[in-house]
């Protein structure tokens, strides 16, 4: 099941590969590459699930995975299982070029601990000392 959360995002074309970071909540998704931004919804039915993303482009330069300079919409099919989902998608802006991809689900670090009690006092004479060379 493709759940609410923040995953790194891995996708490649025949002309291109690329990175991102992608957010899921719910039932929205969104996120950003070197390109473009892209923003939509998404629906999930067991281990699959389907989405449908606009891109807009934030930097202009090199053409997108699907070989065109343009915005795109996505449509997404893709299945999930644990942590890691793994999904297609089409544009109809670029007929013909289908895109592979893999998400994985960023793990949530736990806060760290509090301190019991003030930090000690730092005291250099405490440091040890380098022993001494011979000239």
């Amino acid at each position: 099941m493709l759940k609410d959360g923040t995953y790194a995002a891995w996708y490649k074309t025949p002309l291109d590969q690329g990175t991102g970071i992608v957010h899921v909540a719910d039932g929205q998704i969104w996120g950003r590459d070197s390109l473009m931004t892209y923003h939509g919804s998404c629906k999930v039915d067991g281990d699959r699930f389907t989405a449908t993303v606009s891109t807009k482009r934030h930097t202009d330069g090199r053409a997108t995975v699907f070989g065109v300079e343009d915005e795109l919409t996505l449509q997404i099919e893709g299945t999930c299982l644990g942590k890691i989902a793994t999904y297609t998608a089409t544009a109809g802006q670029a007929p013909g070029v289908v895109l592979k991809g893999t998400l994985i689900l960023a793990e949530q670090q736990p806060p760290a601990p509090e301190r019991a009690g003030p930090a000690p006092a730092f005291n250099p004479d405490k440091l040890q000392k380098l022993p001494k060379r011979s000239r």
